[in-house]
């Protein structure tokens, strides 16, 4: 399977959703948050760091309710910026 490149909104979505998984995470660890998310800590760090900007539906909800996120502040964070 050929995977079509992200494009630059995708690409910068992604580093949105990273920041905010960091700063909503805090001083917790990584190891922890993945942990209670049922995630290794590899999938966390790529999520947060932009090197994976399109996870999974699951995986953002099971991160949402390890960090005490809303799904809505998570879509609102990371929508279009308009131009």
């Amino acid at each position: 399977m050929v995977r079509t490149p992200l494009t630059t909104e995708e690409r910068e979505r992604g580093e949105r959703l990273g920041r905010l998984l960091r700063e909503a995470r805090g001083s917790r660890s990584m190891v922890e948050v993945a942990a209670v998310a049922g995630l290794s800590p590899e999938t966390l760090r790529k999520i947060e760091t932009g090197r994976a900007p399109t996870p999974a539906f699951f995986t953002v909800a099971a991160l949402a309710a390890a960090l005490g996120l809303s799904m809505d502040r998570i879509a609102a964070s990371c929508a279009p910026v308009p131009v």
